[in-house]
């Protein structure tokens, strides 16, 4: 089940007029500090760039001389430097990663709020002279937190000791926690794209296993039976099971441009109508004929697994009538009644021929078809029309809304 991301809703109200009180009071554009902070969180921005504008930001308020923003390694014991303003290269190289317990840095993740310190006092004698050397006597250490829990934090190095006002200390601590926020997103966001990608590679396992490999595994044994003939001098059996293998290998070809076809066109990350409209438009260039696509039923509610199956299903279908029909027009129509998903894909090809109903049973394709509407719980049948060229039907049951909270 895939991890459900944080919303990112904009500033309250209450919030956003004291952000403008911390603006005006510094003598900056509250349009200017608004617009930033919500440009930051709204934008499909890279989260380290999204930080270290902030990092800009908060120097600019604080007036602060340099500035570092780290942020929670994946093993959960050090601090990673993702931005820095004002820092020497010799500094950045040695700050790159700390422990997680270091200095001022430390505290602020323990104690989960805002820590200041002399920077004689908190950094290394090896790290102190070059911060001295910058001119910088004190450092904040501002977390970066969401519901409890620390993922990062910011450092501001100042000139003098003097202490943060109240109200821009208000206004870090409301950046730290939409920050925070973004970071756990960012974070879900990328859990989110492992397990699509782990689904994606086993439903991808299941369709090798269940088609070019056990292909292959039939291939393997006829060539085995091949030999032993070859051996024995049997040529009646080794041209038999040589036709055997031809047909096999090319059985294997097909399978294995049928899988990559299938892996090529993606499903439309909108849904399933959306795909099938797109598919139906490249359908139509690829095989010269008028398709449409109607979808009759009000509401189409499945399962990304379930919108694959009928996906490929229907794709399959379209292959087929491009292949052997020489349809010129194709309606794919879908529609929702009496609790059942009724899929249609009906052409004016030359139809089921007579001698053709046994191999069509036997086609590989149509038993991979099959296979996926039994994923479905429903049945695949395939039959000719009164006026002429085949109807392939699909029917599966809809789910109830009950079932939709179980998952």
């Amino acid at each position: 089940m895939l991890q459900q991301e944080i919303p990112v809703s904009a500033l309250t109200r209450t919030r956003q007029d004291s952000l403008a009180n911390v603006a005006d009071s510094h003598r900056l554009p509250v349009v200017e500090v608004l617009a930033e902070i919500a440009s930051s969180m709204n934008a499909d921005a890279n989260i380290e760039q999204m930080l270290t504008r902030f990092l800009e930001i908060m120097m600019r308020l604080s007036k602060a001389k340099a500035g570092v923003v780290r942020v929670l390694t994946s093993d959960g014991g050090h601090l990673r430097m993702v931005g820095a303003v004002g820092l020497a290269p010799a500094l950045l190289e040695k700050e790159r990663y700390v422990p997680l317990e270091c200095g001022i840095c430390g505290r602020a993740t323990l104690n989960q709020g805002t820590q200041a310190d002399s920077v004689m006092a908190v950094c290394s004698k090896q790290v102190r002279h070059l911060y001295f050397a910058q001119r910088c006597k004190t450092v904040y250490a501002i977390p970066l937190r969401h519901k409890g829990r620390v993922l990062g934090v910011y450092n501001l190095f100042m000139e003098g000791d003097d202490t943060l006002p109240e109200d821009v200390s208000y206004l870090f601590n409301s950046i730290s926690e939409h920050l925070g926020m973004a970071l756990e997103n960012a974070r879900l966001t990328r859990e989110n794209m492992r397990i699509s990608l782990m689904n994606e590679r086993t439903m991808l396992a299941n369709q090798i296993h269940d088609s070019l490999a056990q292909t292959l595994a039939y291939a393997k044994m006829r060539l085995t039976v091949l030999n032993e003939a070859i051996a024995e001098g049997d040529k009646e059996h080794t041209d038999r099971y040589l036709g055997d293998l031809e047909e096999a290998v090319d059985m294997a070809y097909s399978e294995l441009r049928n899988l990559i076809t299938q892996f090529r066109d993606r499903i439309d990350p909108r849904g399933l109508v959306p795909a099938l409209q797109e598919m139906v438009e490249s359908f139509r260039k690829k095989a010269n004929a008028d398709v449409d696509f109607l979808n009759i039923a009000q509401d189409v509610v499945l399962t990304p697994d379930e919108e694959i199956q009928v996906f490929h299903i229907i794709q399959e279908s379209l292959y087929n009538i491009c292949k052997h029909a020489r349809a010129r027009h194709v309606i794919v129509t879908l529609d929702l009644e009496g609790g059942q998903y009724i899929v249609n894909v009906a052409d004016d090809g030359v139809g089921l021929m007579s001698g053709t109903v046994a191999s069509v049973g036997k086609s590989f394709g149509l038993t991979i078809m099959r296979e996926r509407a039994a994923k479905l719980n429903g049945k695949l049948t395939i039959e000719s029309r009164a006026a002429g060229g085949t109807i392939v039907r699909l029917t599966f049951p809809a789910r109830l809304p009950n079932e939709d909270a179980a998952r």
